[in-house]
């Protein structure tokens, strides 16, 4: 009798407590969003911006509109320093001005990517480019090692030979008319990030079909599609009204595939390391693999199996797509200004001969007008158009007071077309990259592999590999451009790409 009439004073405190944690939670949301809301208020913005929904309802749906969205408000705004979106009820500031810019990447307390790159988490769990705080710290001073000059010209033959693959390819189309170099050159960044970094050739080249490419591809879209749709940001909504089984197939091959190389790797090294032959095994190719699975923190402690997973998928996602979005840039900037062109098989010539060589280190360094052209290709073309990072505590951009849990979005392909420092920013030249040239211009006014403690660990494997595969094409090719900017249509997705490929006319060079 005593429990029964207890019970409702049991339900009724219990109702009272969890009425309290709700409303206590409600008024944290609430006033943590309204502080930010009134803070930015000075702030110029986009128009059409509700409560709770932010400008959510006006940002485009597909990945090119989206792209171009951003690429108009960026001149609209471009007389601010910055300015501002919401997307539900998270504020991002906009900056794409080198002295804005350096407020954030040179603070070390603004090191957080911002709260869209969690959709990331799913694929490339919190590994180098996604973690934070001290796991950050720990994870970049136990990779840093790994990406030392010395030991990325053991890359060399692997870069050589994938590009060997890559030159036969091209030579059935030579004198053929148009053709669409864009998926070859992907292929062969993806054989050389899979031998370099796993140990493993996957024929990508041969095998045009690749079902991790299509994946990394669809992949990308399915993420910043719902980076830009609030409504799809918890997990349960997600999976009932969006992509979320669309995402958790693909995730399912990006996965399998890592894992199963993972898996045979550790068991190879194991077998080496257990034969009594170790001379000779002992000369195999190290791969990144190799040292993430032999790497420890200052403890002596080794790397879990998802760490290491962390790492490669990131490694195979950023180590490839990139890189091979600035080839075919460059190969499209190139082939439309026949001067620069030239200006480059001149430097081959020099360099080369005649001969049709592997390249080797002496070569990399001589390579100096190539350098500055995959420079001017990544500065009008970055891989990565924008990035975001969390503001972490409050702070003053220009006058303008931008409060802490606010997101900063640096847009590279705005920044890198200050005419302040490079006059005439939609021209293709080169020149613009010669030490004579770049003496003045602040540090934070190109930034393709972002900058300050959180730039790009792999930006000086990238240079080598683009230097290997664009010089061993214009020793043998002359190339032509069959499109126009306006035609290129860029898709701003997490990757910088054309929407139709890039066309070029292929035909062999004549050397003596």
């Amino acid at each position: 009798m005593a429990v029964l009439v207890g019970t409702p004073s049991v339900t009724l405190i219990c109702v009272s407590v969890f009425v309290a944690v709700l409303t206590y939670i409600t008024y944290k949301l609430l006033s943590g969003y309204l502080y930010k809301w009134f803070t930015l208020k000075k702030v110029p913005g986009m128009e059409g911006t509700y409560p709770f929904v932010g400008n959510a309802l006006s940002l485009k749906t597909s990945s090119g509109a989206f792209f171009r969205q951003i690429e108009e408000l960026c001149q609209k705004f471009y007389g601010e320093p910055l300015f501002k979106m919401w997307i539900g009820p998270v504020p991002f500031v906009i900056l794409c001005h080198s002295e804005t810019v350096e407020v954030i990447l040179n603070n070390s307390v603004h090191m957080d990517k911002a709260m869209v790159y969690n959709f990331l988490h799913p694929w490339l769990g919190t590994g180098l480019l996604t973690s934070t705080g001290e796991k950050w710290r720990q994870r970049r001073k136990m990779l840093t090692p790994t990406f030392h000059f010395s030991i990325l010209t053991d890359f060399l033959e692997v870069m050589n030979e994938q590009t060997a693959v890559l030159l036969e390819k091209l030579d059935k189309k030579a004198g053929t008319g148009p053709y669409n170099c864009f998926s070859d050159v992907t292929l062969c960044a993806l054989d050389i990030i899979c031998e370099t970094a796993m140990g493993k050739s996957i024929n990508a080249q041969k095998d045009s079909h690749s079902k991790y490419v299509e994946c990394v591809y669809r992949m990308s879209d399915i993420v910043t599609q719902r980076q830009r749709k609030p409504w799809f940001w918890p997990d349960t909504l997600y999976h009932l009204f969006g992509d979320g089984r669309i995402h958790d197939e693909t995730l399912k091959v990006l996965h399998d595939f890592t894992f199963k190389v993972i898996r045979e790797r550790e068991e190879e090294i194991s077998s080496m390391e257990s034969s009594e032959d170790t001379n000779q095994e002992g000369k195999k190719r190290q791969a990144l693999l190799d040292m993430l699975l032999k790497t420890k923190d200052e403890h002596g402690n080794k790397m879990s199996h998802k760490d290491i997973q962390e790492e490669v998928d990131t490694f195979m996602f950023e180590g490839h797509d990139t890189t091979a979005a600035a080839m075919n840039w460059a190969l499209h900037l190139l082939g439309s200004r026949p001067e620069e062109l030239r200006k480059v098989q001149e430097e081959l010539q020099e360099v080369f001969g005649s001969s049709d060589r592997p390249v080797n280190t002496d070569d990399l360094k001589k390579l100096k007008y190539l350098e500055c052209v995959i420079k001017e290709a990544l500065r009008l073309f970055p891989s990565v158009p924008f990035f975001a990072r969390t503001i972490c505590e409050d702070c003053h951009i220009k006058g303008f007071k931008i409060p802490k849990g606010a997101n900063a979005i640096i847009v590279t392909y705005a920044l890198h077309r200050d005419p302040r420092y490079f006059p005439e920013p939609e021209e293709f030249r080169p020149e613009r990259f010669l030490p004579e040239n770049s003496v003045g211009r602040p540090p934070y006014a190109y930034i393709p592999f972002s900058a300050g403690l959180r730039n790009c660990i792999g930006q000086r494997f990238a240079l080598m590999e683009e230097k290997v595969v664009l010089s061993s094409i214009l020793r043998k090719f002359t190339i032509q451009s069959l499109q126009t900017r306006e035609e290129l249509q860029p898709i701003g997705e997490l990757i910088l790409r054309p929407e139709k490929g890039i066309l070029i006319k292929l035909e062999r060079r004549e050397t003596s």
